[in-house]
């Protein structure tokens, strides 16, 4: 088993602000996921929450990243979307065949991410979690639940996510319930902090502060003076961090990723 790690990244890599910036000026637009995967250690693939990908871009996307690189992968935005999320079995089952495996080793977390709208319902979102398979064509998966309802923040939700394995995404936000309890073996965290103002997209005091909640997690423990619905638990086993920039100031993202990476 690999030592456990923090990747850092962004949303994506198509993002028009980023051109002549982030990317060197001129740099070819077919070449940019190529630039950024050796820039940065993951990113969060964000297409496949609005278009169904094929086999075969997935396997382009792993061709053009280096041997360690790993993706996040947003999981049809048709499976999280409805009602009733017990009667999304088969919208689970087409996206995890879809194609994702192809990405092999350098598939990393799905996120699940639901609507602002859909509050906690715990025999419909259990029933929801019995769906998600353990792996997909013998890659195993690891599923990540981005929660955007104040409902969400209650207990009940993290024994349901602990008992069937699935993370709960820390989202530093003002929009959405932001709470960093830990629910199974590795960390997904949004990070909405890039500044306009900063060269480096962060402040070095925002950086070092960053820096300290990626190692806590990374070596087990649970960083203080984060929101919570529960208390921290005794320190466990080291785990993997999976830390994006998103949002904020978005077009200083990458240089944020790139700062911390540093100093990590």
């Amino acid at each position: 088993m690999s030592t456990p790690r923090v990747r850092v990244g962004v949303g994506g890599w198509t993002f028009e602000p980023w051109r002549n910036n982030f990317y060197p000026a001129g740099w070819s637009k077919d070449r940019e996921l190529e630039y950024a995967s050796r820039k940065l250690t993951m990113i969060e693939i964000n297409g496949t929450y609005y278009a169904t990908q094929k086999p075969a871009t997935f396997a382009k996307w792993r061709s053009e990243t280096p041997d360690d690189f790993v993706f996040s992968v947003k999981a049809h935005r048709l499976t999280t979307n409805r009602r009733v999320l017990a009667e999304a079995g088969e919208s689970v089952s087409f996206f995890c065949a879809s194609g994702i495996a192809e990405l092999g080793p350098k598939l990393g977390p799905i996120v699940w991410q639901f609507a602002p709208t859909k509050r906690f319902d715990a025999a419909d979102f259990e029933a929801f979690l019995k769906l998600l398979p353990k792996e997909a064509a013998g890659v195993p998966l690891q599923h990540a639940l981005d929660v955007r309802h104040e409902s969400f923040r209650c207990p009940e939700y993290l024994a349901l996510a602990r008992r069937y394995g699935a993370v709960n995404v820390f989202t530093e936000s003002d929009e959405y319930p932001a709470f960093a309890d830990l629910t199974g073996d590795f960390v997904y965290a949004r990070v909405m902090r890039a500044e306009a103002s900063e060269p480096e997209g962060l402040s070095a005091a925002a950086a070092a502060q960053v820096a300290a909640c990626a190692h806590a997690w990374r070596d087990g423990g649970e960083p203080e003076g984060l929101p919570r619905v529960e208390a921290p638990g005794v320190p466990g086993a080291p785990r993997n961090v999976y830390l994006l920039f998103i949002a904020a100031a978005k077009e200083k993202n990458p240089a944020a990723a790139m700062a911390l990476l540093r100093l990590l």
